[in-house]
């Protein structure tokens, strides 16, 4: 099911056009790796599409979506994009608005059709590692990657997952979205985490980089899976420790590579997207930035 989010709005429907155009929106937008990977897959599909990073802040989404025509296929969307979105798409799954964001538009017969591809791309990388089935989970951080965390451990059948955060009202985003997906939530502060994590079956860190660092070793030490959502500078002192002692471990750039791989699905229609060649376009782009 849908939400109509702009019922009784006439809009005018733009010429049909064949659709080839597609960005990522968001202010800062230039790190993106969206335009790499999206590039690449185009390529690979023999697809001659154009994919652009465009700076836009929340006051300007608005206009930009509405001046849009029928070249454009899809946009991705970066924070604080994703929430303000909401209300200016014609429909919207019913996961996205559960989790409080939408990540992806995609223009279809002169509608805007809302998604969610965060979670798609949490537990497509979770099957990766060879993570099915959960009875327990500990999340760090309570923002918008915490809220598509917690759709995906509720696919693993994780029913009551423990939120840490650093003051209560840091969670306040987290705890709506348990709610709209029907699951209990436990918030406790970082002081709390030792005593979360005997029997954890998986840690999914979304803080930013190095900010999970000094509670790496209590982590490492309760053997759970561990997925840490930072790409850009990856490994962290938090997935090293893990890797070291032998635990499972995700990290971000498999999420970021999922996450667009569904959107060009979602855009294209196509189901022969090559995630191989998309995950290879970000390793080398980060490479050179590295470098």
């Amino acid at each position: 099911m849908r939400v109509d989010t702009r019922a009784g709005v006439d809009r005018p429907r733009p010429r049909r056009q064949h659709a080839h155009r597609a960005a990522v929106l968001g202010y800062p937008v230039d790190q993106s790796l969206y335009p790499v990977m999206h590039r690449a897959a185009y390529t690979a599909m023999g697809l001659e599409w154009t994919y652009t990073a465009v700076e836009c802040e929340e006051p300007g989404l608005e206009q930009l979506i509405g001046s849009l025509d029928g070249s454009w296929a899809g946009l991705s969307l970066g924070m604080p994009l994703k929430r303000a979105a909401l209300p200016l798409i014609d429909e919207v799954s019913d996961l996205a608005m559960d989790v409080g964001g939408v990540n992806t538009v995609v223009f279809r017969d002169g509608r805007s059709y809302g998604e969610n591809t965060d979670v798609h791309g949490f537990l497509a990388a979770l099957h990766e590692a060879d993570v099915h089935a959960l009875g327990s989970a500990v999340i760090l951080g309570g923002g918008t990657a915490a809220c598509s965390a917690l759709a995906a451990v509720r696919e693993l059948g994780v029913k009551e997952p423990a939120v840490v955060v650093r003051e209560p009202s840091r969670a306040a985003e987290a705890h709506a979205a348990a709610g709209r997906l029907g699951m209990a939530v436990d918030v406790y502060s970082f002081g709390q985490l030792d005593s979360l994590l005997h029997g954890a079956g998986l840690v999914i860190s979304t803080l930013p980089a190095g900010a999970a660092d000094s509670y790496a070793a209590a982590i490492v030490h309760s053997r759970a899976a561990i997925f840490d959502v930072v790409y850009s500078a990856f490994p962290t002192r938090l997935a090293k420790a893990a890797g070291f002692a032998g635990s499972t471990v995700v990290d971000g750039l498999t999420l970021l590579t999922y996450q667009a791989a569904r959107q060009v699905q979602l855009m294209t229609g196509r189901e022969d997207v090559p995630v191989r060649a998309m995950r290879e376009a970000a390793q080398a782009e980060l490479a050179r930035r590295a470098g």
